[in-house]
This record gives structure tokens, C-alpha cells and sequence, in this order.
């Protein structure tokens, strides 16, 4: 690459920014984040927790659940089942 066109590169980069720029100010509603949802967040974390082992229990906002699921298998929702408050005591 030469010089000019580094050169070159550089000035399409500035305009390119620029441009990102005026773009945000102009429709700042188009920029605005998504927010997350925490329960699908936790509910994310637990499917990809590789500590859990069967028989482990978690708690949510939903509730108290045994983790059923088999190591050589992906996880799944199913694989938490709920547990009875009564049948604890």
C-alpha cells in the first residue's frame, strides 16, 4: 500500500465517522439500546451453566427447581422441575 493510499483510507475512514455522527444526532430514537429482560437473562445463564449437575436446585422468581437433566445432553427447559414447597418439609 502506498502512502497516498493509506492517506486515503484514513480520510474515507474520517468521513465515514463523521457521517456515523451526524446520523446519531439526527435519529438518536434509532440508537437508543434494547433493554434486556432480566428473566430471560437469568434463564439464559442457567441453561449455559456447565456446574449444574443433576439433582442441583435453583432458585428463581418463579420459584424453587431440580435440575433433572443429563450431562451428555444439551440443556432445556424442561430439564428444571419445580419444586413442591410441602413435599420439602
Amino acid at each position: 500500500m502506498t502512502r497516498d493510499e493509506w492517506r486515503q483510507r484514513i480520510e474515507d475512514a474520517r468521513r465515514r465517522a463523521k457521517e456515523v455522527s451526524r446520523e446519531r444526532r439526527e435519529h438518536p430514537e434509532l440508537y437508543k439500546p434494547v433493554p434486556e429482560d432480566p428473566d430471560l437473562v437469568a434463564t439464559e445463564r442457567l441453561l449455559r451453566d456447565d456446574s449444574l449437575q443433576r439433582g442441583d436446585i435453583v432458585t428463581t422468581k418463579k420459584g424453587m427447581f431440580v435440575y433433572q437433566g443429563r450431562p451428555d445432553q444439551p440443556r432445556r427447559d424442561q430439564d428444571f422441575v419445580p419444586v413442591n414447597p410441602k413435599s420439602v418439609r
